[in-house]
């Protein structure tokens, strides 16, 4: 069975506290879970000590060790960021960054630990970025390994200078639900297919 892990880098701490990502992120798993992809606990990034840095350890304290073992037990990354300034928040950049370490984690075959292994996109705000946020995430990602399926990021942006969340929408926008199908659909064949056939990487010398 494939596993898909949840990572959401909301800047709420408080992991009671309501996040419009986590409702997106929600939507993703459904579908997942509907074609047989079991879904990890989503990992709330701000509720850890993860300190910046490029290394896999940053040393005492540091959490990223443990999330780093989820992210790559997963077959496929959900990698869920809300919209700040129209950008990917400071959360995200810091766990992209802290991914920058498998540039230099790579297998005798010149493989990163993330290669043959997919990355979609959740995506939510209440301003313009979401196109922006996404080139961001899927450069960065596709930089340290992961591979990126067609239609990859399911997103939800409000009226600008609104005051209205994705959380607390009645119900999921038609247009959303189309495409969280597309997105889950999409990564979960293209994970079956990496999981049956990796990438074969090249020796090095």
């Amino acid at each position: 069975m494939l596993k898909a892990q949840p990572l959401n880098c909301t800047l709420k701490r408080d992991t009671s506290a309501p996040s419009s990502t986590d409702a997106m992120i929600a939507v993703l798993a459904r579908e997942l879970t509907a074609l047989g992809v079991e879904v990890a606990d989503t990992i709330r990034l701000a509720a850890h000590n993860v300190p910046p840095g490029v290394s896999s350890d940053e040393g005492d304290g540091d959490e990223w060790p443990a999330i780093r073992e989820k992210i790559l037990d997963a077959d496929i990354l959900i990698f869920g960021t809300p919209i700040w300034m129209g950008q990917a928040c400071s959360v995200a950049k810091r766990a992209l960054e802290r991914m920058d370490a498998f540039l230099s984690e790579t297998d005798d075959q010149g493989r990163m630990p993330s290669y043959s292994k997919v990355a979609v996109a959740a995506i939510v705000g209440n301003e313009d970025g979401a196109h922006f946020a996404s080139a961001q995430i899927f450069q960065s990602l596709n930089d340290v390994g992961w591979t990126i399926p067609g239609v990859a990021a399911c997103y939800w942006v409000g009226e600008a200078m609104g005051s209205t969340d994705f959380k607390d929408l009645d119900r999921t926008p038609d247009t959303v639900t189309k495409t969280a199908k597309m997105v889950a659909g999409n990564a979960a064949h293209l994970a079956r297919l990496l999981a049956a056939d990796p990438f074969p990487g090249q020796k090095q010398e």
